[in-house]
């Protein structure tokens, strides 16, 4: 797995990258500074997994920079990390493309846990924001992404979806690598504004695209 940490804050990037790196031996955990050598970092390595991506940056507004990573790698879901818990800044981030967003008072336990849970192409908002996100819980549950319409190859994972096959199985269904999966399921759920593959099926259904 590759990763990429992109914050200003030398002891905050590499107290995180020494984290990721710490539970996967395998992982190798990218640093960048600011939001030009992130956006470089993840136009070179292809093989890029995830981006964590803090909101102050030095060289472009964080908002901005959720949709510069979306435009250069929309295969590549980005997890907020930031020291605001602003809940306005929450439904934004989503509404540019992000899939998970950790306060960074949050603990390694719920870091780690939002990036198995977002690699799985599902969303994570932690419970504390999420209580103050809206007076409906259910909305507030649901983080909305504006990707546009689906291309082919997503309406085909969107129709797998449906009839709850794992990305494993859904890769030897349509002939692909499971990474390659997992980035078609990320893009169907910013594209449908779906929080899990259970609600992107769910939309689906009901917009008669399976």
């Amino acid at each position: 797995m590759k990763l990429l940490v992109v914050d200003d804050q030398a002891i905050v990037r590499q107290g995180i990258a020494a984290l990721l790196a710490h539970n996967d031996p395998d992982t190798l955990v990218l640093q960048a500074a600011d939001a030009s050598q992130g956006l470089d970092l993840a136009g070179r390595h292809e093989d890029l997994d995830a981006v964590f991506l803090d909101l102050a940056l030095p060289d472009l507004d964080g908002m901005s920079a959720i949709a510069e990573f979306g435009r250069l790698r929309p295969d590549v879901p980005v997890i907020v990390l930031t020291a605001s818990d602003d809940p306005h800044k929450v439904r934004r981030a989503f509404d540019l493309g992000a899939l998970g967003y950790v306060p960074k008072s949050a603990s390694a336990e719920t870091l780690l846990a939002a990036l198995q849970l977002v690699l799985s192409g599902e969303a994570f908002v932690p419970a504390l924001v999420l209580r103050e996100l809206a007076p409906s819980t259910t909305e507030a549950a649901m983080p909305r992404g504006a990707n546009g319409a689906l291309t082919t190859r997503q309406r085909d994972v969107l129709t797998c979806l449906g009839q709850g096959l794992s990305n494993k199985e859904i890769g030897r269904r349509l002939g692909m690598a499971e990474k390659t999966v997992k980035a078609h399921v990320t893009g169907v759920l910013r594209g449908l504004g779906a929080a899990n593959r259970a609600e992107a099926a769910k939309l689906a259904r009901e917009r008669g695209l399976v």
